[in-house]
């Protein structure tokens, strides 16, 4: 199984497209700014489930700014990363993954890639989807009991 994890698009749906079309995944993940974007691409590609959150620039949503999921029976925590002051370390975001019993911890907001793994967390950034010098995205692999995270650059 391929997840699909895109952030920070701000806009730049295009590009959110040609990640999904280069990855084909089973399922995508938005970590927030900007929720209508996603909302877009899910419209494009209704048969591919799609999960998000809100971010910093997500003004007004009602929606849960923190989602634990459970797919292929890995356990993913998701946020965009504001709530948690991720911008100035992840200690917090990492501390609530670990009491939910994630097996991946999910954040944007920094717009920095990011991929990290001390053997029980995998703790990854998959950068900005929207950035203009080099949009970035992340993918996920489960295949049975094993799991991967990446990173790329569009």
């Amino acid at each position: 199984m391929r997840i699909l994890v895109l952030s920070d698009s701000h806009g730049q749906v295009d590009n959110m497209v040609r990640c999904v079309e280069l990855v084909e995944p089973n399922c995508i993940l938005h970590l927030g700014d900007c929720w209508p974007d996603a909302q877009k691409l899910h419209r494009l590609f209704p048969a591919i489930p799609l999960e998000q959150v809100p971010g910093n620039c997500d003004w007004g949503s009602a929606e849960a700014a923190e989602r634990l999921l459970e797919i292929g029976g890995k356990r993913i925590f998701m946020m965009h990363g504001h709530t948690r002051n991720v911008k100035y370390g992840t200690m917090s975001a990492v501390c609530a993954a670990r009491e939910c019993g994630a097996d991946v911890l999910l954040f944007g907001h920094t717009h920095q890639p990011l991929v990290d793994f001390d053997g029980t967390l995998y703790v990854m950034n998959p950068g900005a989807a929207g950035a203009y010098n080099g949009p970035t995205y992340g993918i996920i692999t489960i295949n049975g009991t094993q799991l991967t995270c990446a990173t790329y650059r569009l």
